[in-house]
Formats: structure tokens, sequence, C-alpha cells
């Protein structure tokens, strides 16, 4: 019994023992099975996850990209099947604080050429070399360009994480939109915008099949900047869409340019140049340069049909969408000048080509969206700028044009209205008006949309195109019906300034389409069959452009920008003779001008008026420059060994001497500019009559001594007659002096002719009494800077006379401008303007740039022959010329004695 006790009390001493050993066991189970879950749950929370997936991330999905925004922080996932592709990374303006300074839907700058490479544990964005052509053949020359033209490194990244199934790495972004200085929406007046970092922000994200765009709103200090002054222009706010777009995987067939035909290169980008692609090849000894040329990626649905002779649609069309902004009225004639074009490629086999849409509403097109760079829009740009412009991106490999933009600005309306007035009221009532009636309107917004749909298919400005047609044929119904003004519209020939009052049904617009338009369509456009290479296809496109050759309405004359030497390749001009057109458009200024007050269709106010008067006295001028350039001119076409014309060729010697003559009996005789019964309306203004004189001869004395020696030289060694420097001032001396030399009385303008001819020689010479004028500052002079000569620069005024630059750019900035003026001098504004992106197409601040050794004693010496001669004269004549004249003989002689340093 004591041991049962025993053997109980021991069971019931063990059993909560045991209870607790139990329950330690399931404890330390549940534990373990807690620490295993723990352990799970910690292998399962990537950095993916860790660093994406939180409350605060706002995604994006793409195809391309997706992209991760978080507060002011962007994070690309970026899959790695894209590894290696090229993509461009640029921007455009959605808004501007001021449209002036920043346009409404300018592509900033040129997008930047990158593909991304994984590299170890880094992202790498490189700018891959575009400078070379290989042809294939050689492998070791493809080797050798691989380890001769690396790429450079733009950005280096770390990666963050890969994405949960291993297909896409993770990198941050952010500065790549934020504050990146190669994408600062600068263009007009702006050379520097420097941004408050601060105020910059970044906004939308939008992801698309190709391409991705995220806002950035940034707020700058303008300024206007050269190396000599900088002057601030106020805050400008933006809000730019910075892009990524991928580029084609499958490359098109590049084509090679043709110098001979007007397209845009697509050269190669280094340091703010365009240069020549270098081309390597084992056919050629040596490396050549070549372009390759800008073209949409057009290739027909149906091949063998094509070659059929059937005419087809083409794969990609290219679809423009009108900017919904525009006003009613505009939007028809907007999109009839995009479809134009569709004439050109009918006649390659080609149709439907360009086509034309209004912006969709969300309805519509849910998917639409103008900064989607797979839409290329025409956009309205609400600012006082006379001005439209087409640029493109394209891919800088193949030149394929990628996505294009029209921009056209809201006093485009005002330049064409007064420049139909100008041009044309002698004999179209319709334009007799204040505002342009409808029809007249749409006339000229065609004209305007199609030239710039024109430079969005790659044509450059052609214009040598009007210097094919004869003057006379212009005022010929039948020939302009058929022909128009010029047989490209890709030319600066914008209306019928030649057609009289009694020449009946005769066009008085450029062609829809030109000629030489067509066929540069079909040499860009037109496809190769056979399957032929890149060299192949030059060698078949060449043969075009040599059955052309000599025919002066596919003559392609480029736009003369920095120096202007060849007078066939104006704009602003018609036909092929300048002194015979200029006499008829003279003829029709007169006669507008006598009946100005009346077609203004002014009432009360007389701003109009004003400015019709100002832009009829710029229109003179133009006249006036037309023949101006064929003193010391040469004619330039770019000519291939064995087809017919020349590469250069000096102006006759006698039109030379009949442009000069010319000139100075139109500046003599050009009082009629000052209308009395006008002028008795409008502001008080010096003498426009003396304003031309000066500035003309001014010119003739900087500008063209120099043509003239070159010009002389280069016919002597083809074997021409040459007009020589010596003649030139012999004959413009016996032309200033005519009256004089003939015993005539002298008229105010003939007095003032001779002493501006006087006091640019004796300037030129080194005389004291004319000193050129100097920019000089404390800092040139501490830096040891020579100070600025000024004086090949014209003041504001004459800018705004002159009609260099857009009388709408002058007028906003005015305040700016006057005050450079009063700190710098006069020609500073000219000078700054002309170093900056702005600078006006047709600017004629421009010296030529060819020298020709021992040109500056040729001149010295001519020019004192001419100082003695009118020593002798005006001495002569003060005793013996008519009573009036004597005194402003006397200050010639006394002008030219301190010219010639006589005491």
């Amino acid at each position: 019994m004591m041991k049962l006790y025993v053997m109980l009390l021991i069971v019931a001493m063990l059993v909560p023992c045991l209870g607790m050993n139990g329950m330690e066991r399931k404890k330390n189970k549940k534990k373990a099975q807690t620490e295993q879950v723990a352990t799970t749950v910690k292998k399962t929370t990537s950095k993916y996850d860790k660093l994406l997936k939180k409350p605060d991330v706002a995604t994006s999905k793409g195809e391309f990209i997706t992209v991760h925004k978080t507060g002011q922080k962007v994070y690309f996932e970026y899959p790695l099947k894209n590894m290696g592709r090229e993509i461009l990374l640029g921007g455009t303006v959605q808004t501007a604080s001021d449209a002036w300074v920043v346009p409404i839907g300018y592509k900033m700058n040129k997008p930047i050429y990158l593909k991304i490479e994984l590299r170890d544990s880094s992202v790498y964005l490189l700018q891959p070399n575009s400078a070379t052509f290989w042809d294939g053949k050689d492998a070791g020359i493809g080797k050798a360009i691989e380890r001769g033209y690396t790429p450079l490194i733009y950005r280096k990244y770390p990666v963050l994480a890969y994405n949960n199934d291993s297909t896409a790495v993770v990198f941050e972004s952010t500065d790549l939109f934020k504050s990146n200085k190669e994408l600062t929406p600068a263009r007009g007046v702006i050379s520097t915008l420097k941004e408050k970092k601060e105020a910059c922000s970044l906004g939308k994200v939008k992801v698309f099949d190709d391409n991705i765009s995220l806002e950035v709103s940034q707020t700058f200090d303008a300024l206007l900047e050269s190396y000599l002054v900088t002057f601030p222009m106020g805050e400008v706010a933006t809000t730019s869409t910075i892009s990524l777009l991928l580029l084609p995987k499958e490359k098109m067939q590049p084509r090679i340019l043709d110098s001979r035909v007007g397209v845009f290169p697509n050269y190669h980008w280094v340091g703010g140049l365009f240069m020549p692609k270098r081309e390597f090849s084992s056919d050629c000894d040596g490396i050549r340069n070549l372009a390759f040329s800008n073209r949409w990626r057009l290739e027909p649905v149906d091949q063998a049909a094509w070659e059929r002779g059937e005419t087809v649609d083409v794969k990609k069309p290219i679809i423009w969408y009108v900017d919904d902004a525009f006003p009613a009225e505009w939007k028809t004639p907007i999109k009839e000048g995009v479809l134009v074009w569709n004439r050109a490629f009918e006649k390659i086999g080609f149709k439907n080509v360009l086509q034309v849409r209004d912006f969709p509403t969300a309805e519509e097109n849910p998917e639409f969206d103008p900064d989607n760079l797979k839409y290329s829009c025409i956009r309205y740009i609400p600012a006082g700028v006379e001005n439209a412009m087409g640029p493109s991106w394209t891919d800088p490999i193949t030149g394929e044009i990628l996505n294009a933009t029209v921009l056209i600005w809201h006093d485009i309306i005002r330049l064409v209205n007064e420049w139909r007035f100008v041009q044309t009221a002698q004999v179209d009532e319709r334009v007799r008006t204040e505002k342009l009636p409808a029809d007249v309107l749409h006339e000229a917004l065609v004209y305007v949309s199609a030239h710039e749909i024109g430079h969005t298919l790659g044509l450059m400005h052609n214009m040598g195109a009007s210097n094919a047609y004869p003057v006379d044929s212009l005022r010929s119904a039948t020939f302009t019906a058929k022909y128009g003004t010029t047989p490209s519209i890709m030319d600066y020939a914008r209306n019928n300034y030649v057609a009289q009052p009694e020449d009946k049904g005769v066009r008085l617009t450029p062609p829809d389409l030109g000629v030489y338009d067509e066929f540069v369509i079909k040499w860009l456009y037109s496809p190769i069959a056979g399957n032929k290479t890149v060299q192949e296809e030059a060698v078949e496109l060449e043969k075009w452009v040599d059955e052309k050759a000599g025919d002066p309405i596919y003559r392609y004359g480029p736009q003369q920008l920095n120096v202007i030497y060849d007078p066939s390749a104006l704009s602003e001009d018609l036909g092929d003779d300048p002194v015979k057109a200029g006499d008829y458009g003279i003829k029709n200024l007169k006669y507008i001008l006598a009946n100005l007050d009346a077609w203004s269709g002014e009432k009360g106010n007389i701003t109009r008026r004003l400015s019709l008067y100002n832009q009829l006295v710029t229109q003179y001028h133009r006249y006036l420059s037309n023949v101006f350039y064929q003193i010391g001119g040469i004619y330039s076409t770019n000519v291939k060994d064995g087809t017919s014309g020349k590469p250069f060729e000096p102006v006759a010697k006698a039109d030379q001497k009949r442009a000069l003559v010319w000139l100075v009996k139109e500046l003599r005789g050009c009082s009629w500019l000052d209308n009395q019964a006008l002028a008795a309306k409008l502001p008080a203004a010096p003498s426009q009559a003396n304003t031309i004189q000066g500035l003309v001869l001014e010119a003739m004395f900087k500008d063209l001594p120099n043509k003239v020696i070159y010009s002389s030289h280069l016919a002597q060694g083809q074997g021409q007659a040459a007009y020589t420097i010596k003649e030139f001032y012999e004959d413009l001396y016996t032309e200033a002096f005519r009256p004089t030399l003939q015993g005539k009385k002298l008229s105010l303008l003939d007095r003032t002719f001779q002493k501006n001819l006087l006091k640019n020689i004796t300037s030129i010479a080194g005389g004291g009494l004319f000193p050129r004028k100097l920019f000089l500052t404390s800092a040139n002079i501490n830096q040891g800077v020579l100070p600025l000569d000024l004086s090949d620069y014209p003041s504001l005024e004459e800018l705004r006379f002159l009609g260099l630059y857009s009388n709408g750019l002058l007028d906003h900035f005015y305040p700016l401008f006057e005050k450079m003026e009063q700190q710098h001098g006069e020609g500073i504004v000219a000078k700054v303007l002309s170093e900056n992106t702005f600078r006006d197409e047709n600017s004629k601040v421009n010296v030529l740039k060819a020298k020709v050794n021992g040109s500056e004693n040729e001149v010295a010496e001519v020019q004192l022959s001419i100082l003695k001669k009118v020593n002798a004269l005006a001495k002569s004549k003060m005793t013996t010329g008519p009573v009036d004249d004597r005194t402003h003989y006397e200050l010639l002689y006394l002008q030219t004695l301190k010219a010639l340093k006589v005491e």
C-alpha cells in the first residue's frame, strides 16, 4: 500500500513537469514555425518592392519603359530586351509665360542621341558614334571603326534593383529631366536662360508604345547675352515635355545626299557644328565625306504593283494634326497646304501619303496626345512674331524623319497682309483694305502651310529658283497660270511685284507646287527597284540629276546666310534680270504710294498707314539690294564634272557696270519716297530718301571693294573681261559727280550723294573727319582687348528701316535695345543679334569672307586717286560752279585736304 502511495505521489509530482515540457515543446514548435514564417516573409520582400511598392509611388507601365515617380524623383524600370537599343532624348515646349521668348510647340535644340547598356551593376547612357559610315564589305574596317569611334558616356547610374521576374533593371533617372541644361527651351530672342533651380518641378508622366514623356515646369532668368554684353530680360516660366523616343530597330536604308539637290543633310553633330560623316570603304583610297538625306520612311504596301506602274498606298502615311487653337478661318487653307504635296507623290506612284486631321476629342481618339512623338502637329503660337517654321526629329544614323512640327505664329497674318499690299496692290483691288478678304487670306495661308510642310519633308530653301524665269514672262497670264512666279515654293518669291496695273489675269502668287519641288520629291522618295545597296542607289539617283543639269528650272541655289555673293540666289527677288524687275517694281511702288492713304482702308487711326509706308520703303530697298549684289557678284552652281555649267562664274562686266549706273540713278532720284501729303499725317521722321541713299552708299564702300576685286581676279583667271576695282571707283565717281561735270545746278540729293561718297572714302582711307564708331569699356581696357569696331553694323533705327529683323521683334523689345545702344553705342544691337540664334534668315548684316592678297593696297591706291580727283574738281567749282553750290564744293575741298593730310 505504501508502495502504491509512493508511486502515485511520484506520478503526481511528474505530471506538471510532463505538462510543462509538452507545453514548452509546443511553444518551441510554434516559435520555430513563427520564425520560419518570418524568415520566409523576409526573403520575399525584394529590393524592388522595398523601393517602389509604396503608397506615394505613381507607376506608369509601358512596353518601352515603365516609369515610377515619387515626389520629385523619377525611376526607370528599363526592360533588358531594350538594352542596346538607340533612343533620342529631347523636349517640346507646352506653355510659356512669354511666347515671344519661348514659342509653344517648339522642339528645343537638337535631340540627344543615346544608347542604354547594362554593365555589371551600372546602367550606362552612351552617346554612340554617328560620325562614320561603313559599307559593310571589309570586316576589318568594321572592327577598326568599333575601336576607333567608341561611344561617349553621357550618364552612369547604379542599378538599384531588378524587377521581380528579373526582366528589367531599376535606376534613378531624375537628372535626365530636372535641370538638364542641354534641354533648356531656349529659342527666339534668347541666347541664355538661367534656371532658378528652386522653381523647377516634375509633373505628369505619360507612357506610350515607343516613347515616354515627363512634364517639367521651370522658371528662368532670360538673358540676351554675347561676349560683349549681358542684358537681363526678366523672368520666363515654361512647362516642357521631355521625351525619350525609341529609335527603329530595323534601320531605313539611307540615301546619300547630292549637293545639287536642296535637301536637308543628316550631318554628324559635334560641339554645336554640323560635320559631314566619314565614309570608310575598301573601294576607295582614303576617307570620303558624305551626308545622308533627311526623309520619311515611305514604302509601298505592294512593291510588285508599284513596279508594274500602279499607284499604291504607303505602309505608313504622314499624318498631320491641326491645332484646335487656330482661328477658324485659318484651318482650311492650312490643311490644303499639307495636301498640296500629294500631287508630287502621286507622280512617283504613291497615293494618300500626306493626310491631315483636326486635333481629335477624347471621345474620337482617347489615345491622342500632342506630346506623344508619334503624332506630328501643326501648332498655333499666340505671339506677335511674323514667322512660321517646320523643325523635325531624325534618326542620326540614317536620316529617317521620325516626327515633325509646324509652328505658325499669330503675326504671320500681318506679314502676308502687308506684303500682299506693297507687292500687288497696283493690280489687285482686293488687297486695298485694312483686313485681307477671305479669298486672299486663303491663298496666302495655303502658301505658308505648303512651304513649311516642304521643310518637314526634307526640302531646304531654294533661293535660286525664281531666277529661272524671264522677267517679262511674269506679266503673262498664260505663263503665270502654268508656272506661277517661281519653279519652287521653297524659294522666297512671294508675290508678283512685276505685274503692272494693265496686266489682266496675271497670277500674283507662287505656284501651289513647282516643277523643281516635284523633281526633289521624286529624287528623295521614289524607290529604286532591284534591292540595291546605298552606293548603287546613289549611282542611279545621280543620273537623274545629271539629266537636269544646265536647266535653270531644276537648279538649286542655296540660301546665303553669312555671305551674299550670288545675285541669282537671293530671297525676295523675281526673274532673271534684277534691273528690269526693279524698274517694274519701283514703278508700282510709286503708284501705290500715291494712293496709299486711300487704299489702306484705315479710318481715323494712322497705325496701318505708317506700317504700310515703312514696308513700302523696305520693299524699295529690296529692289536696290537685288541690283546691288550684281556688282562684284559671282554665280555659284554645284556642278558635276562632265555636265553643263560652271561652278563659279563672275557676273559679266557689262552687267556690273549697268547695275552701278542704275543704282546711282535711283539714289539720286528717290525723293519720291518723301511723299509730302502722306508725311503730313505720319509722325515726324527724317527723310527716307536721304536715309536710303546713305545706307546704300555706305554698303557700297564696306561690302563691294573686296567683292569687286575677288570677282575681277576670278574673271581674269577664266579669260573673261574683268570689272576691276579701278573701273568701279571711276564709274562711281563719274555717276556721283555727273551733274557737276555737266555744269548743272545740284539738287539736295545730288549734294547729299556727293557728301556721302566722300564721307565713306575718307572714313575708310583713315581721314579724321569721320572717325569709326568704337565700343570701348573699362573691361576691354583692363583685359587688354582692342576696342570693338561697330561701324559694320547698322543702328537700331537702321535695323527697323532696312527690315533686317521682324518689326514685331524690334517693337516688342525696343526699350531694351534702346538702352543697349545708349550704353554701348550704335551698332551694338545688330552685333549682339547677329551672334544669337534668332538672327533672321534674311539678315543682310553680312561681310564677304573671301580675300585676295594685297587687296587692301589695291583699294587704297584707287581711293587715293579718287580723293585727288574730287579735290581738284571741288577746288575748281568753288569759284566757277553755280552760286548756291559753291559752299558745298568748298566743304568737299576742305574734307579732301583733311583726308589727304594736306596742311
